[in-house]
């Protein structure tokens, strides 16, 4: 049985323009392309995908899952290897949410008494397992830029793609520390921290107010990004949006 692209999208919750880029990359052909020029994908493609998926969820980009895909013989064999490595990332994150919990104790003890937080058990990287990819979730509706964060972002190496995340989970936490101190997200320490994070986004591509917006929406929509907000700090990733949509009006508009 043969499913066209779309459906291949519906399923996977890859977008049709991912998938053409990965054709184009040589990484997923189409079993076949039809006389109306769509793609159709079988089951040996929907299962390559399925191992894509999951080498970008450990954090692997675009160019080292090409070649671990090139140099695998037997798909079962490399099926249970991907299996070993996710249950090593399910006993990471465990680790790690033993130190999120803490964390949280930390915030809510401050809130209660106003005592300061130095202390604070900060996780190292509460956004591993989030890739950078995941904008173009956000930005269905903005297809330029969620094409060139795509293409930017597959050709970084796991390095980069870990100092990312590092980052990325700094700017939370200082975040959750205005939140905690009663900072409204208008105030200029909030606007500051955004206006950091629009410039890392920058480098990749600059962002219009409508799309700034959007990705500020996936701190409260996106399952995953929601998540990793709100161990932090309840009501977290609200206040990012808010903080980003202050920014995109007043800045970027």
């Amino acid at each position: 049985m043969a499913w066209p692209i779309a459906e291949v999208a519906r399923m996977s919750g890859v977008t049709a323009r991912t998938l053409r880029h990965y054709d184009e990359i040589g990484l997923l052909p189409p079993a076949r392309i039809g006389t109306n020029g769509h793609r159709y994908y079988d089951e040996r493609e929907l299962l390559r995908l399925q191992q894509i998926l999951v080498l970008r969820a450990l954090g692997l980009g675009l160019t080292e899952i090409g070649r671990v895909l090139a140099a695998q013989i037997d798909e079962l064999a490399a099926l249970r290897g991907h299996h070993r490595r996710l249950l090593a990332e399910r006993d990471r994150l465990d680790a790690l949410a033993g130190t999120v919990s803490r964390t949280i104790t930390e915030l809510e003890q401050s809130r209660k008494d106003g005592s300061p937080m130095t202390g604070i058990n900060r996780p190292e990287n509460l956004f591993e397992g989030i890739q950078p990819a995941q904008y173009e979730e956000s930005l269905r509706a903005f297809p330029a830029l969620a094409e060139e964060v795509e293409r930017r972002t597959s050709a970084m190496s796991e390095a980069e793609i870990e100092a990312g995340h590092r980052k990325r989970t700094a700017q939370m936490i200082r975040l959750a520390e205005l939140l905690a101190a009663g900072i409204p997200a208008d105030a200029d320490p909030v606007q500051s921290e955004i206006d950091a994070q629009y410039r890392a986004l920058a480098e990749l591509r600059p962002a219009s107010a409508e799309e700034y917006r959007a990705i500020g929406r996936s701190c409260v929509d996106n399952e995953q990004w929601h998540a990793a907000y709100e161990t932090i700090a309840p009501g977290l990733a609200a206040y990012q949006r808010d903080a980003i949509e202050v920014y995109a009006t007043t800045r970027l508009s």
